[in-house]
């Protein structure tokens, strides 16, 4: 006896993934490469999906700069486009930095000069997450779910 088969829609999972230099000029590249490639994946500039994943990825990489730079080593950029959604990951090699995960992340001072970027990441992205990362360092993966997409 065999079960009734269940029709299920195929799963298509996209990767794109880029080791960047530890500057201000890899973080603003990084916004730039993660564009194209939604782009070239069919999500279209100036899309609600598209200016989303542009904040939260230019944060991250400014935080990857800033609070993650260790002399020498890149920090990386992978997105990953999956049913539903959009997966972005900033990784870099410091670990003893980590940041607040959900729900962790406090307003800052009206006068502080820092402190909003993963606010942001958490105002915009519909989920979150900090990585722990073997060797050492750390992941901030974040997912901005697609207008009528299913979510695998």
């Amino acid at each position: 006896m065999t079960a009734p088969s269940v029709p299920q829609s195929p799963v298509t999972v996209r990767v794109f993934t880029q080791r960047l230099s530890a500057t201000p000029l890899g973080a603003r590249l990084a916004r730039h490469l993660a564009l194209h490639q939604l782009h070239a994946w069919g999500i279209p500039h100036d899309s609600r999906t598209s200016d989303t994943a542009a904040v939260i990825v230019a944060e991250l990489a400014a935080n990857a700069v800033t609070h993650g730079r260790v002399p020498g080593r890149d920090f990386e950029l992978r997105l990953s486009l999956v049913p539903g959604s959009v997966r972005i990951e900033v990784t870099d090699t410091r670990d003893e930095l980590r940041p607040p995960g959900p729900g962790g992340v406090r307003s800052p001072e009206p006068f502080e000069e820092s402190g909003r970027g993963l606010l942001l990441v958490e105002t915009l992205a519909d989920r979150w997450e900090v990585l722990d990362r073997d060797p050492p360092g750390k992941t901030v993966r974040a997912e901005v779910d697609m207008p009528g997409g299913k979510r695998a």
